[in-house]
């Protein structure tokens, strides 16, 4: 059989997409013909289209969405309606199914396959369920035994029950499929990943509902294997994808110490996501043993009384310990918040931004506004207290989009209405603080599109963007 995966994720700084890597792996494993059609790079898209069809002449065309939009209150970028499109393109050309999948397509696979037109849909773990679908068509049999599957039957979206995979038993992560010196010398870093699912109980996230409450821990030789592929290819810099890293902990510090253990740490820089507990000091010390550099905190807020409404598991003198660890060992940090969720007001924001001015992180991100996801607890509360496309305090396109695809946030309504005047005057011009674009202050919040970025990297910076910006460089 033969399989065409595409890129549909078209924002600079380019970013890989590591999934379709690991599905080429998988597929390629069991005897598939597997082709790439990478849209981030392509100047004109139509005609790609065309000729990739025309060259692979694949049985089955697999899209991969990254994200539906760019989660910014401030931006609203919504990125379907272009996946719409293509799928469109697509159509014109070939007959043969297309088939959704990948992180963002998981977050509300149904509406998104119903409104994107495709015939089938993979939510979450795609290593097994892409196989198995291939097998599967290639045999003419149904499609009721595919694992994670989503099908129109008579009419009706279906959903087959999920199968989490097992991350022991997948392939050798090559990272040979996609171009990742290209996406290195134009994005600056790359993604790897150490562990799926998410446990946490953060009323607004949507990793949970993508990826599954089910933990699926990476071997620490797979990982290893995966780092010392990419540094061959010359890639030195790189980023976890997990929601967080240090969540089991046991299992980080296992990564850590296999990279340590392989002389990968003086090789290799790399930076994580992290829960700001537990984020002991030896375990610091070792993460800076294994190379990395920077750890991004999603502490969301400053403020005891708003971690708890938002479900979070750690308090602000977590943040204040996580902070001296993080500068014992020589690791940059950033704290990014999460502004205006229920209950939030003007002296919650204050006590967060004091909080932040005091610890002094190498970096704050300051987002206003939550982005509201269907199946999160956040959304079941609002939907309690009144119809979404009349519920007073979201924004967005509650009326376009009631399944929530298109941006929509949840502003608290005791933060007022001139809210971004007043945050910009309350960071008093502090150039640690991200802030959204229209501020006037440090605009770089929204890494897509972000020509400072864009620039620094063709000039040589790499690692995180929120590194990069933070140093200056690029302006």
């Amino acid at each position: 059989m033969r399989v065409l995966l595409v890129n549909t994720n078209r924002m600079k700084p380019a970013i890989a997409p590591v999934a379709l890597d690991y599905l080429a792996d998988s597929l390629e494993a069991t005897g598939c013909d597997v082709h790439l059609l990478d849209l981030c790079f392509s100047v004109d898209t139509d005609a790609d289209i065309a000729a990739a069809l025309n060259r692979a002449t694949p049985d089955v065309i697999g899209l991969t969405v990254r994200n539906t939009d760019d989660c910014y209150m401030s931006g609203q970028a919504f990125f379907l309606p272009e996946i719409r499109r293509l799928i469109g393109q697509i159509r014109a050309v070939s007959p043969n199914p297309v088939v959704l999948g990948g992180v963002g397509f998981s977050v509300a696979p149904e509406a998104i396959l119903d409104y994107c037109g495709a015939d089938f849909g993979v939510r979450g773990d795609g290593e097994t369920a892409l196989v198995e679908f291939v097998r599967a068509f290639e045999a003419g049999r149904e499609w009721q035994s595919v694992p994670n599957l989503i099908y129109r039957d008579h009419g009706r979206l279906r959903q087959n029950p999920p199968r989490w995979v097992d991350l022991a038993q997948v392939p050798p992560r090559r990272r040979a499929f996609l171009d990742n010196p290209r996406y290195f010398r134009e994005g600056g870093q790359a993604g790897f990943e150490t562990k799926r699912g998410c446990t946490m109980g953060c009323i607004y996230c949507a990793d949970p509902v993508a990826k599954g409450r089910t933990r699926r821990l990476a071997p620490p030789a797979l990982v290893v294997g995966e780092l010392s592929a990419l540094h061959a290819q010359g890639i030195d810099h790189g980023h976890t994808c997990d929601s967080e890293f240090n969540l089991p902990l046991d299992h980080a510090r296992a990564i850590c110490q296999a990279i340590v253990d392989a002389h990968l740490g003086s090789a290799i820089r790399w930076y994580a996501y992290c829960a700001p507990a537990p984020f002991p000091d030896d375990f610091a010390a070792l993460c800076r043993r294994a190379g990395c550099v920077g750890i991004n905190f999603g502490v969301d807020s400053g403020s005891n009384d708003m971690l708890r409404r938002l479900g979070r598991h750690f308090t602000a003198d977590d943040l204040i310990a996580t902070a001296a660890a993080c500068r014992r060992h020589g690791l940059r940090f950033m704290y990014d918040l999460l502004l205006g969720g229920p209950g939030e007001t003007r002296a919650s924001v204050r006590e967060t931004i004091d909080l932040m001015r005091r610890i002094q992180p190498d970096c704050v991100g300051l987002s206003l506004g939550v982005r509201v996801y269907e199946g999160t607890p956040l959304a079941r509360t609002l939907r309690a207290e009144s119809e979404l496309p009349s519920h007073p305090h979201l924004h967005g396109a509650k009326q376009t989009h009631p399944a929530l695809l298109e941006p929509v946030f949840y502003l608290s309504p005791e933060l007022g209405t001139d809210l971004l005047p007043w945050v910009r005057e309350s960071v008093a011009g502090d150039p640690r603080f991200f802030l959204p674009a229209d501020t006037g202050a440090n605009p770089n919040y929204n890494y897509s599109e972000n020509a400072v970025l864009v620039r620094a990297i063709a000039n040589g910076a790499r690692g995180a963007y929120w590194d990069i910006l933070s140093r200056g460089v690029g302006r």
